[in-house]
C-alpha cells in the first residue's frame, strides 16, 4: 500500500510518499480501506516536530479518516466486511474519565500510525460506523474537531437554548461549535481577523461577529452584545493572548472551554476574576467512543453536514499541510485517499 510518513526527521520536508506491506489484521482488529482523511491543526505540528520531538519515527500522521472494512479478524462480531466506519483518536479511550494512557499511549498520528495512508490495522473497539447521510469526505472530519467541538458545548457544562456563546476563530473546531449551538436554540458570537470569514460565519448563523483586528478589544464587544451581562460560554483556542479577555467577557458562573493554545502556551493569569466570578475553566481533549457516538446521533437527528474549505488529492498531502499552515481556510481540509 501507499503511504505518506514523517520520514528519518521532522519537517514538512520530511513527509515522505513510500511503499508498505498492506496490514492483516489481529485478533480484535480490522483494517479499514481509508477513503479521506482531514487535517487537524495537530497534524502539523506533529509532521514539523512541535507537538511531540520524542515521538518514533517513521511514523505516518495524521489522526482522522474514514472508509470501509475490507479485513476482519478473530473475536470481532459487530463488524463486516463492508462497514462504514471512522476510526476514534484514541484507540484505548472507550468512555469513563480520561487517563494518561489514553490520551498519550494509544492515540493515531502520534504514537500510533496514522491514516494518512491507503489502508489502516485498527481496533474493532477503535471505530464508530459513520452516519448514513454523509460521504466518506464528510465523515472524515468528525473524529477530532467536531467531537471536541460537542464535548466543549455539552459534557461539562451543557449548552443551552437562550445562552449566548462566544466562539475564536474559523476553524474546523470553531464552525462545528457553531453549528452545534444553532442547534441548541444558542446565541453566538464569533471573532476572527477576516472579515471575509466573519460574513461566511454569518451565513451559518452566526448572530454577531467581531474582527479583533478592528476591535482589540474583543471582550468589551462581547459584553456590550450582552447589555454588559456577559457570556455564558467561551470556545478559547487562542492560547496566552486571548485567555485574560475570555476571563474578562464571561458572566458570572461562566464557563471558558479551553481547545487550542495558537497564541503560545505560557500565559500570566490573575486569578482574582476566576475567583469573584465562579468561573470554571476546563480543558477539552477530544472525546471518548461513547462520546462519538452519542454526538453522531444528534448528528443523524438533525442531518448536520460539516464545512469543508477544500479536498486535495493523496499525491498533495504535502499541500495540504501547507494550505493548513497559511490558516486562510474556511473549515477542514480533507485529502481523498481513495
Amino acid at each position: 500500500m501507499q503511504v505518506w510518513q514523517i520520514d528519518d526527521r521532522f519537517g514538512l520536508e520530511r513527509l515522505k510518499r513510500v511503499e508498505r506491506d498492506t496490514p492483516h489484521p489481529g485478533f480484535g482488529q480490522v483494517v479499514v480501506k481509508i477513503h479521506a482523511c482531514s487535517l487537524n491543526y495537530r497534524d502539523y505540528l506533529t509532521v514539523t516536530g512541535a507537538y511531540n520531538p520524542r515521538y518514533r519515527l517513521p511514523l505516518i500522521p495524521v489522526s482522522d479518516g474514514a472508509g470501509e472494512v475490507v479485513a476482519v479478524g478473530e473475536g470481532v462480531t459487530d463488524l463486516a466486511i463492508g462497514s462504514r466506519v471512522m476510526g476514534t483518536f484514541s484507540q484505548a479511550w472507550q468512555g469513563g474519565e480520561p487517563s494518561r494512557e489514553r490520551l498519550r499511549s494509544a492515540t493515531l498520528g502520534g504514537p500510533l500510525d496514522g491514516v494518512l495512508s491507503e489502508y489502516a490495522c485498527l481496533s474493532a473497539q477503535g471505530v464508530v460506523p459513520i452516519p448514513e447521510h454523509l460521504s466518506y469526505t464528510q465523515a472524515a472530519t468528525l473524529p477530532c474537531a467536531a467531537l471536541t467541538a460537542w464535548n466543549a458545548l455539552n459534557k461539562y457544562r451543557p449548552l443551552r437554548a437562550g445562552d449566548t456563546l462566544l466562539i475564536q476563530g474559523t476553524g474546523g473546531v470553531a464552525l462545528f461549535a457553531l453549528q452545534f449551538a444553532k442547534l441548541a436554540g444558542a446565541t453566538v458570537i464569533i471573532t476572527s481577523s477576516s472579515d471575509a470569514k466573519l460574513e461566511q460565519a454569518q451565513r451559518l448563523g452566526a448572530d454577531h461577529t467581531i474582527n479583533y483586528r478592528n476591535q482589540p478589544e474583543w471582550h468589551k464587544i462581547a459584553r456590550q452584545l450582552t447589555n454588559r451581562r456577559g457570556v455564558d460560554h467561551i470556545i478559547e483556542v487562542g492560547g496566552a493572548a486571548t485567555f485574560a479577555q475570555s476571563l474578562a467577557a464571561l458572566r458570572v458562573g461562566g464557563f471558558v472551554a479551553i481547545i487550542g493554545i495558537l497564541s503560545g502556551a505560557a500565559a500570566t493569569v490573575t486569578l482574582t476574576p476566576i475567583l469573584m466570578g465562579s468561573l470554571t475553566v476546563q480543558g477539552i481533549t477530544v472525546g471518548s467512543r461513547d462520546d462519538f457516538h452519542t454526538m453522531n446521533r444528534a448528528i443523524s437527528a438533525q442531518q448536520l453536514t460539516p464545512v469543508i474549505d477544500r479536498v486535495f488529492e493523496f499525491d498533495q498531502a504535502p499541500a495540504a499541510f501547507a494550505h493548513l499552515a497559511a490558516g486562510r481556510h474556511f473549515g477542514k481540509i480533507v485529502i481523498a485517499v481513495q
